[in-house]
């Protein structure tokens, strides 16, 4: 596969000759055709089921946590989170978590309950030329630049040789003890505030909520230590966790994601850190990895 890296800083870059005057990111997006958005792998949504109605679903990132993302899909498969998981932890400008909470619930068959930390994505043993590596002007507070990578942000360290996935709002990491824990997956939580950078390289990022952020965002802030539910009534109980290729064709979910590699991409990115439309007085120049996500929708019929 080919692993082309773009920068978040290549947005300063207009790409090609005048963009159309007070043009938007929305209304790039919008624009964009068809040939240049990537479907989701369905085995790589997560869809979650809330016993008080709605769904969240999560793509997956099995190319930067595999083996974390492995235990996922084996812990969906066999209904380990349809014995009690709920949320149960709230912590306003922080994260959504939940999981069984510390229930002693079987491990199904093929489960690593120490998985490696998969903190940090090795690119040392993948051809320079494949990377596409493109250093870019603006910095990034927590690594030496960031970009994006297969179409998902990444921070990137020690000139190239590594990237992580940042803890961006809506991002979803696993939730781990002091190490050597890593977390085996079974404990997950989501960003719904102001990116915690200080988290990367240092739980392991597994994906991005894609739909549904409000089924974790918009619930009771708990009022106990770190936000936990200090009742477990008022816990948030879970129906359901499947994959979407473990539902029927008909009634799976889909979407799809705009491909980076792309000319609307890259006009996309240029227009988060340049706005010039009606409302701005002055453009920013820049443009923060976590304020400017993949583009990603419902896919058509």
């Amino acid at each position: 596969m080919r692993l082309s890296l773009i920068l978040a800083g290549l947005a300063c870059a207009a790409p090609g000759s005048a963009e159309p005057a007070h043009q938007t990111p929305a209304e790039v997006i919008a624009a964009a055709p068809a040939a240049e958005w990537r479907a989701i792998d369905p085995a790589d949504l997560l869809v979650i089921d809330f016993a008080d109605g709605g769904r969240s679903i999560i793509q997956l990132a099995p190319s930067f946590a595999p083996v974390h993302v492995a235990n996922i899909r084996a812990l969906a498969k066999s209904g380990y989170w349809a014995k009690g998981a709920a949320i149960y932890r709230v912590q306003d400008n922080y994260v959504t978590q939940w999981g069984l909470n510390e229930a002693q619930v079987p491990l199904p068959a093929g489960v690593v309950k120490l998985p490696p930390a998969e903190y940090l994505r090795d690119l040392t043993g993948e051809a320079a030329s494949d990377r596409g590596v493109k250093l870019a002007p603006f910095a990034d507070s927590y690594a030496d630049k960031a970009g994006f990578l297969e179409n998902w942000p990444v921070a990137v360290h020690a000139s190239g040789k590594s990237v992580s996935i940042p803890h961006c709002y809506a991002y979803v990491g696993v939730a781990r003890d002091l190490a050597p824990d890593t977390g085996m997956g079974g404990e997950l939580y989501a960003v719904i505030g102001h990116a915690p950078r200080q988290l990367d390289r240092n739980i392991a990022i597994v994906g991005r909520v894609v739909d549904g952020m409000d089924r974790l965002s918009a619930r009771p802030r708990g009022q106990g230590a770190l936000g936990i539910y200090d009742n477990r009534a008022s816990d948030i109980p879970i129906a359901s966790v499947r994959l979407a290729s473990d539902i029927s064709v008909a009634d799976r979910p889909a979407y799809e994601m705009m491909d980076q590699a792309s000319p609307s991409f890259a006009r996309y990115l240029h227009l988060r850190a340049n706005r010039r439309d009606a409302f701005y007085e002055m453009p920013a120049g820049g443009v923060d990895i976590c304020n400017a996500p993949v583009p990603i929708r419902k896919k058509a019929s």
